[in-house]
């Protein structure tokens, strides 16, 4: 497959869209510009080695770059451990800054609500009723030929 017939199959058929009843963390991306927002579900396995995400889902108010990110992360993170997850964040965020920052912003939101839930997910062994965490989008997803208007 090409790129673009997996980016049009994560379009036209979402991964991992919807809620995670068994989750045990969630966490917010969000794009204050505009009221954009993601939000993953995870569900974290206690393995003897590593805690590692065994399920996750995410649901998003946003554009179809935004849906396109979010099934495209959600696979990747996918049976990762929680360094693991981090680390695909990590990646991701550096892969973005090679973007204008309108093109950036919404695959941002994706990785930010992936590392809120993570960060969610180890607040929450301390403190079981600790609320998801919720991390703002550093980049305008306002191409500059509009903000110039």
């Amino acid at each position: 497959m090409t790129v673009d017939e997996i980016m049009i199959e994560h379009m036209m058929s979402p991964k991992n869209y919807g809620t995670l009843p068994l989750a045990n963390a969630e966490g917010i991306g969000k794009n204050p510009q505009n009221g954009e927002k993601v939000v993953i579900y995870i569900h974290v396995k206690e393995d003897e080695a590593k805690p590692y995400i065994d399920d996750i889902a995410f649901k998003a108010i946003g554009c179809t770059t935004t849906i396109v990110a979010g099934s495209m992360l959600t696979e990747e993170a996918k049976g990762l451990t929680l360094d693991g997850a981090r680390n695909l964040v990590a990646a991701t965020m550096e892969l973005l800054e090679k973007l204008p920052p309108e093109d950036a912003a919404c695959s941002e939101m994706v990785a930010l609500a992936i590392k809120a839930a993570v960060d969610t997910y180890e607040k929450r062994k301390e403190e079981s009723d600790y609320p998801a965490i919720t991390y703002q989008v550093t980049n305008d997803c306002t191409p500059k030929e509009e903000n110039a208007q």
